[in-house]
Formats: structure tokens, sequence, C-alpha cells
């Protein structure tokens, strides 16, 4: 394996000259630095994180926190996706991600600040942590640069990354609206996340523009998984009058908000038309098809990763909040309104 003691010889340059070059250090000549850049080339060789670290005193990782659950982080359908394309681009650029186990049993609310620091990591990305823990809120303030997903996390060296919630929302109560859909229901998550209360916020902007009428019991609290898109829809089925479509904050919810309109022997999207958020891909699996407000999730995880690089490559960088666009996915779960009577 080529050291960068036989690049410095085959090119005629010093160990020192070849570091420089490869850290991307300005000054050194154009003509030597391709010199020594086709020598490495030619050696194939590929420099290891601790010794780019070391050249640079760098440790050459991200520490990521992210919220563990049956289907939260790594298990979560759009997250592990956002996540790929995040660990694409950080190791591009040769850094490794360092996934942290969070002790729920340390109150402290500096604990992740503590374990950032002790594993000496160059920046860090938060995901789908609670937007009201102080720990978390502890982490914009503590100097080391930060990219949040999802999560309003800001601060002298933090920003975020988050899909266009509120617009995607609005997007899916139009299209309901344009089936000649009036009686809506929304299911999601109100309070505990940013993308959740989001969303809400949406649904409720474009109710109000539509002029249609707001049922405060058709807004049922849902978790973002299938059970409690399951569960809301049959408190929706227990009600006076029953929504002709429903709105769901996430494609889990609306995947169990659909199993319940089915167990009822009604029909998703003649009787009863549901609209889900994310476009996970088990949206296009289910039978109907869902259709769903689609978050583009490489996009999300690149945007992260290049904000996150540039924070920790240049000190003076500003914290960014970079919102992406959603886009509708027409399948079938959604049709024209029809009102009818319900079976009991």
């Amino acid at each position: 394996m080529a050291t960068i003691y036989d690049i410095a010889k085959r090119a005629g340059v010093s160990p020192a000259t070849v570091s420089r070059v490869l850290n991307s250090y300005p000054d050194v000549s154009p003509k030597t630095r391709a010199k020594v850049q086709r020598v490495i080339q030619d050696l194939d060789y590929q420099p290891s994180s601790l010794a780019r670290g070391l050249a640079t005193k760098r440790s050459m990782t991200i520490g990521a926190f992210v919220k563990e659950g049956p289907n939260d982080g790594l298990r979560h359908p759009l997250l592990s996706d956002v996540l790929a394309t995040f660990q694409d681009v950080a190791g591009e650029k040769g850094y490794d991600i360092l996934f942290f186990s969070l002790n729920e049993a340390n109150p402290q609310p500096d604990k992740y600040e503590a374990i950032a620091r002790y594993r000496h990591v160059d920046g860090l990305l938060v995901l789908g942590l609670p937007r009201t823990d102080p720990a978390v809120i502890a982490l914009s303030t503590c100097g080391i640069p930060c990219i949040s997903i999802d999560l309003d996390l800001i601060g002298p060296r933090a920003g975020y990354v988050m899909s266009d919630n509120v617009g995607g929302a609005m997007q899916a109560v139009e299209f309901l609206v344009r089936h000649g859909h009036r009686a809506i229901a929304f299911i999601g998550d109100q309070f505990a996340t940013k993308p959740g209360h989001d969303r809400l916020i949406g649904f409720q902007r474009a109710i109000q523009a539509f002029h249609l009428p707001f049922r405060p019991e058709w807004v049922q609290e849902g978790d973002f998984t299938d059970a409690s898109g399951y569960q809301a829809m049959q408190r929706l089925f227990e009600l006076p009058d029953i929504p002709t479509a429903v709105f769901c904050a996430s494609d889990l919810m609306a995947i169990g908000a659909m199993r319940a309109i089915q167990e009822r022997g009604l029909n998703v999207g003649a009787d009863i038309s549901v609209i889900g958020f994310d476009d996970i891909r088990w949206a296009s699996m289910v039978t109907p098809a869902l259709t769903t407000i689609r978050q583009r999730k490489d996009e999300l995880g690149r945007q992260a990763a290049y904000a996150l690089l540039r924070m920790m490559e240049e000190p003076s960088a500003l914290p960014p909040v970079i919102t992406v666009p959603t886009e509708l996915v027409v399948r079938d779960t959604v049709g024209v309104c029809q009102v009818k009577s319900w079976p009991g």
C-alpha cells in the first residue's frame, strides 16, 4: 500500500507538500499540484481519515444524534433514505458518521454536547429528536457546527434543513377540494414535532382559504405510526358526521387509516379519500396505491451534508435555514366526492 513518502519520492517533492495537496491547501503551485495528483492517481493512493485528521487537526467524524425506536431513525422508511444520502456526500469528503446511542436515563441538559466533545467530532447531525428537549436546545449554542433535519435548531453555529411542510399540506387539501371534498379531516402530530405542527398549519390555512368548514373533532392526533393512523380513523368513525376525505401528515398514518376504512367495508378513494405525506417506498405498494405529498429525500440529505461541510470547513459561514420543495404524487386513494350513508 502506497504512502505519502512513496508519492513524495516519485513526484520529487517533500512529504509535507504531498500532505498539503491532499488537504487542498492553496499555497501549492498548479504545476506541482498537478504532478502530485498524477502520482496519487497512478499509485491509487487512498488517504485514511486518521491520516487526514492528523494533518488537519480534525477527527474527520460527524456525530449523529438520531431518535431511536421501531419506526424512527435508521428504521424509518423515509429517514433511512435521508441518512443514506447524507452519509454518501460526507463520505466523499472523507468523513465518517458516528451514530450516538442516546441515554434517556441521563437528565443532564448538556448530555449531548458532552458526548460530542468526548468523541471530538467535527460536526453534528440532529434528526428526529424532540424540539423541547433542553439537551437538544443546548446543541444550538455549544459552538460545534450543527445541522438538523426536520427540527428548527438555530444558533451561532447551528442551522437546519426542512421540507416545505406548510406548502405541501396546502397542496394536499387543494387536491382534495378539486375532487369536490369539503368535509376534510386531519390526522397528525400537532405539537411535538416541527413537521407535524407545520403540516397542521398548512391544513388550517387551506381550510380557511377555500372557506371550508373547520370542525375541531376532525383534527385527530397521531404520532406518525400506522397504528396511530388506524386509531385516529376509528375515532373519526365514531363521530355523527364523518368526513369524506382525510389528510394524514405521514404515509404510515395514512396506511393505518386506510386499513380502518377497509375494515368498515368501505373503499378507499371511492367512499373516503386519503392522502398522505412523505412518499415512502410502501406508498406505491399498498392497495390502493397511496396519493401523497413527496418529500425529496435525497435533496434533504444532500443539502444537510453540504451545509454542515461548509460550516465545518469555513468558520465564517453563516448557519443555513433551507427549505426543500415538495411535490404531489397522484395515485389511487383520492376520488371524486360522493356523499352517501355509511354502514355502521
